[in-house]
């Protein structure tokens, strides 16, 4: 089984973005709301029964061609924790306004109310800002009562919402970890690579300006009573923050040519390296979504032969393919699932 190069998956989205997207894919722009490319998706939009979802190339959709051959793409032990669930969901995001106050649920509570395994935290690999930086909002600076919550959602008022958050510079190479239940924002002008659990459970805090009906689809149909349970209230402490935003120097090398971009202990959720060849970097055999951000190389492997690569594409690096070696002049991001030892 060979790695499979995935084309753009762009669904319809209420929020303006993916001209990054488009420039970084060599595609044009023919919408002005499809921010997010849904990169190797097993995942629908909430309450949708297709949308979402990656076809491969050769016509099947990647939850189909899973369900059929489970251990060829995913690995026998991953197959035996996980099923024909790759656990994993990556994507390319580019706010192109900033996106609303929001907040998603952790597992515990989309298991309790929803039925659903996976929760939603996520990380953002940023890739670009237009600009010398970006901003994003992550946490509450203090700790803040549910009823102020409750009153600035009801009457959205989001100025005291936004200031109420930490502010956080971003730029090339950092990381952010974000932990469920943490209300969060996107600066416009941010791209980057978000890891994520495979779920689309979004929690809308603010939605005034923005193209979606707040009061009918911002709860996830569980009502606002119910789905500020899932908020975190309480502020992180500076020490836990500063665990969360990771920069390009605090990324350790974990072997020749690839850096480890998040926090030890996140395992649980994902997995995620930066790559640069010195003069080759080796991988071991999984299922992974490679991300090239620049340059051209080579990803030979095992037993799937040898893909040529350049910026701009996404790649679909089946467990069947074995071992691999990447090689040349580029940078990628490498996103895994959890490893199925994992306790």
């Amino acid at each position: 089984m060979k790695p499979i190069r995935l084309a753009a998956n762009q669904p319809h989205r209420f929020y303006r973005g993916g001209e990054a997207i488009a420039r970084f894919r060599g595609l044009s722009l023919a919408d002005q709301y499809v921010p997010e490319d849904w990169v190797g998706s097993t995942t629908t939009l909430f309450g949708e029964a297709t949308a979402g979802l990656s076809v491969l190339p050769d016509g099947r959709v990647l939850r189909d061609a899973l369900a059929a051959q489970p251990e060829a793409f995913l690995g026998a032990a991953h197959v035996a924790r996980y099923g024909a669930d790759p656990a994993l969901l990556v994507k390319l995001l580019d706010a192109g306004e900033r996106l609303p106050v929001h907040a998603h649920p952790d597992r515990r509570f989309a298991q309790q109310h929803l039925g659903l395994r996976y929760g939603k935290t996520e990380a953002w690999l940023i890739v670009e800002t237009r600009g010398e930086h970006g901003s994003v909002w992550l946490g509450f600076r203090e700790g803040i009562d549910r009823t102020t919550l409750a009153r600035w959602v009801e009457r959205q008022e989001h100025a005291p919402m936004l200031a109420a958050l930490h502010e956080l510079r971003v730029g090339a190479g950092d990381c952010i970890f974000v932990p469920a239940g943490l209300p969060h924002a996107i600066g416009a002008g941010v791209f980057l690579v978000e890891v994520q659990e495979p779920s689309d459970l979004s929690l809308l805090l603010e939605w005034a300006g923005f193209a979606v009906d707040g009061p009918r689809d911002g709860h996830l149909g569980l009502g606002f009573d119910i789905a500020l349970d899932s908020v975190t209230l309480e502020g992180p402490e500076p020490a836990e923050l500063a665990a969360l935003h990771r920069r390009p120097s605090e990324q350790p090398e974990v072997r020749p040519g690839a850096r480890r971009l998040l926090p030890v202990g996140t395992e649980s959720y994902f997995r995620a390296e930066a790559l640069r060849p010195d003069p080759r970097v080796l991988l071991e055999a999984s299922f992974s979504i490679l991300v090239v951000l620049d340059g051209r190389g080579q990803l030979e492997t095992e037993r799937g032969g040898t893909l040529e690569l350049r910026r701009g594409e996404t790649v679909l690096v089946p467990y069947a393919a074995g071992a691999a070696e990447l090689e040349g002049e580029i940078e990628a991001i490498r996103c895994l699932p959890p490893p199925p030892e994992l306790d």
